[in-house]
């Protein structure tokens, strides 16, 4: 997706911004994809996030030292594919599939396995769910990724050009508070400018924008932690430049569960921000 959040060392060769022509040329392939996906709706963005489901779900089977043809890992994977594919005619059913998947796993001894698939499961149906709303899925989509990706961009830019001290040098040392600050205004600005174009308060719109952001920063950091109990620099090597599902992910997959539960709150048809 777009540029990530602050790695944690900067390209040996090109100095603090040595490693951002791979991430833009990455994002320019990752991003036209995923608003595809969103623009569309239906069945391609179903597809889409089953795809994506099933990447995390095996990124997750190899962090735990696990082989994803194993008896646990094709529990993982298949259960996190179904359980998105079912959301959105079922997110119940959905839930209920991977609360299956996790109990299969964590009857195997695999408890580490178990804890991934209800990590990713929740993100995946809440993604699908909030999509599949005729009136306002695109409108809440498009606002909860350009969140997470504005606040991301916002950490990166603040963090490489302000520095300063570290939001949690024992998570993820490369994290500044600057950074924070930064995809915070950012993750606003998303909020502020959704009221203007497309109607709502502004206070309304900037909050909600805010408190996404907020979960977003939390999910990378939340991600930085569980690498850092893994012993790996990245989940992967599937996006050059940027690393794996789960790097790019992370924001996304903390704050689609709080988005769909705030879409719960205010109703079908309602957009998120108005």
């Amino acid at each position: 997706m777009p540029v990530p959040a602050e790695p944690p060392a900067a390209s040996a060769n090109g100095g603090k911004w040595g490693d951002l022509l791979v991430r833009v040329l990455s994002a320019a392939v990752l991003v036209p994809l995923a608003l595809g996906g969103i623009w569309i709706g239906a069945w391609p963005w179903v597809a889409l996030v089953v795809a994506i489901a099933a990447g995390l779900g095996a990124e997750w089977v190899a962090l735990c030292h696990e082989h994803w043809l194993s008896p646990a890992g094709l529990v993982v994977i298949v259960s996190l594919a179904l359980a998105a594919a079912l959301a959105s005619r079922s997110p119940l059913a959905a839930l209920a599939l991977a609360a299956l998947g996790t109990m299969l796993a964590a009857w195997r001894g695999k408890r580490r396995l178990a804890g991934g698939i209800f990590y990713i499961a929740l993100a995946s149906i809440a993604l699908v769910w909030l999509r599949a709303d005729p009136r306002a899925g695109r409108g809440d989509i498009l606002f909860v990724m350009f969140t997470v990706w504005a606040s991301d961009i916002g950490a990166y830019l603040a963090g490489r050009l302000i520095g300063g001290a570290k939001l949690a040098p024992r998570i993820s040392p490369g994290k500044t508070w600057s950074g924070a600050v930064g995809g915070l205004a950012a993750a606003i600005g998303v909020g502020l400018s959704a009221a203007a174009l497309g109607g709502g308060g502004a206070l309304h719109a900037a909050l909600i924008a805010a408190l996404l952001g907020v979960i977003a920063q939390g999910g990378d950091l939340f991600e930085s932690f569980l690498k850092r109990r893994f012993g790996v620099k990245d989940s992967g090597h599937l996006i050059p430049g940027h690393g794996g599902l789960l790097d790019r992910l992370d924001g996304v997959l903390a704050a689609a569960p709080i988005a769909a539960l705030l879409a719960l709150c205010v109703g079908k048809g309602v957009l998120l921000w108005t």
